[in-house]
């Protein structure tokens, strides 16, 4: 179902793009370039000089790698278009401190860790909560997301849609369907 429509007249002056594409490289591995822009549509006054409309305000990029299990081998961060030049980009060798960290296991409360507050920008924190997911639906790909492998499949339990007690889970992965309690 769609947003309804807006209920008063406005005018766009704001836009976040936050673009994650997913590569599998020759060597097997997977890799992610991930990229968040803020843009405004009308002239920005900033402490640093006027931003015109249509250029960035923020342009923060990150490239990881990722084994097959998931865990980061290899982190890099910049940012090419910042508020404060002189001052933003340089916190970007910092995210080297993301290789070793997996992905699937406990990822944005570490990143919170190493990176909230002064110990990072927020901005490429933030675009770093993207990648799980992205990697877990470019992972996806290459496997069919109902086949059985003899375990329960990744994404059950981790999703409203997905609760194995759904009617959804009772309809496409029949084998991993529990009853709710009390339910005859």
């Amino acid at each position: 179902m769609p947003l309804t429509d807006p209920q008063q007249t406005r005018q766009r002056v704001h836009v976040r793009r936050i673009v994650v594409e997913g590569y599998q490289r020759e060597d097997g591995l997977l890799e992610f370039d991930a990229m968040l822009e803020d843009v405004k549509d009308v002239d920005y006054p900033l402490a640093s000089g006027a931003r015109k409309a249509g250029d960035p305000v923020h342009q923060m990029k990150v490239r990881v790698t990722l084994d097959p299990a998931f865990t980061i081998v290899h982190a890099q961060a910049c940012s090419d278009w910042v508020p404060y030049p002189d001052g933003c980009e340089t916190i970007a060798p910092r995210y080297r401190e993301l290789e070793g960290l997996n992905l699937l296991n406990d990822f944005r409360r570490k990143v919170g860790e190493l990176f909230g507050d002064v110990r990072g920008c927020s901005h490429l924190s933030e675009l770093l909560l993207s990648l799980p997911t992205a990697a877990i639906q470019t992972y996806a790909t290459f496997q069919r997301d109902n086949q059985d492998q003899g375990e329960k499949p990744f994404q059950l339990d981790r999703c409203h849609a997905l609760d194995t007690k759904s009617t959804t889970v009772k309809k496409y992965y029949p084998k991993w369907h529990r009853e709710r309690a009390g339910s005859a």
